[in-house]
């Protein structure tokens, strides 16, 4: 009975959704950066269903439900893009340049590093495209030779840092123009550094956004270049 309710999907997908509000609502009030709700949330649900031997395939039966928004949430999030539009406009040149370059460093220096640790080619594809959003990655490797799954863990785990450190090492980095760190976050840390952002300001959010979708346009498209060149 007991074992019914706990692998019910809905069950599971209240879970989900609780546990991520408390965590929200615990960073609110202690105003902790290290206590990221997505982060904590993983965390949870993970000791959740290890204690009650809920195997994950039960699991991501309920989280399809979830898997259906990603999409329209991320397409959501041109919203705040088109308010700010007359102003991007006219910072369009410096923005296509910073992307461009932004993006060749984020899928050399991944790709560079996986090399000289021994990775394989299979593991070196998978991670070339970790900064962009899951759906855009997972197309990416999949083209590449890479394992999607591998691609989508590391895509999470990219986000979760961007969102829980980015923000800070751009203070020590005194990085200031509300410009510059929402096209750095959004093009680090993909959607999860864009919520993230979104909370802080609204500006800043927009330009996370434009981030963003540029990293993705222009990692999908340089990324097969960039790694056999490598």
């Amino acid at each position: 009975m007991i074992k019914g309710i706990l692998t019910n999907q809905y069950f599971l997908l209240a879970l989900t959704f609780g546990i991520y509000q408390g965590c929200k609502m615990l960073q609110r009030k202690t105003g902790s950066i290290l206590l990221n709700p997505i982060l904590f949330a993983i965390g949870l649900i993970i000791l959740f269903l290890t204690a009650c031997h809920i195997p994950y395939d039960t699991y991501h039966e309920s989280a399809k439900l979830i898997d259906f928004w990603l999409k329209p949430a991320v397409v959501a999030l041109g919203v705040p893009l088109y308010l700010q539009l007359s102003q991007i406009k006219k910072e369009i040149v410096p923005i296509l340049a910073s992307q461009m370059m932004g993006c060749m460093v984020g899928i050399v220096s991944v790709v560079v590093t996986a090399r000289l640790l021994g990775a394989s080619d299979a593991v070196v594809a998978s991670l070339a495209s970790k900064s962009v959003t899951t759906p855009i990655a997972m197309e990416v490797s999949q083209a590449l030779g890479g394992i999607p799954s591998l691609t989508a863990a590391i895509v999470v785990i990219t986000g979760l840092i961007g969102g829980v450190a980015g923000f800070k090492i751009m203070s020590v980095g005194h990085i200031h123009n509300p410009a510059a760190k929402g096209l750095s976050i959004g093009a680090a840390s993909h959607a999860v550094g864009t919520s993230v952002a979104m909370e802080r300001d609204e500006f800043v959010g927009a330009y996370a956004s434009l981030g963003l979708t540029l990293n993705g346009i222009f990692t999908a498209l340089l990324t097969p270049t960039v790694v056999a060149w490598l």
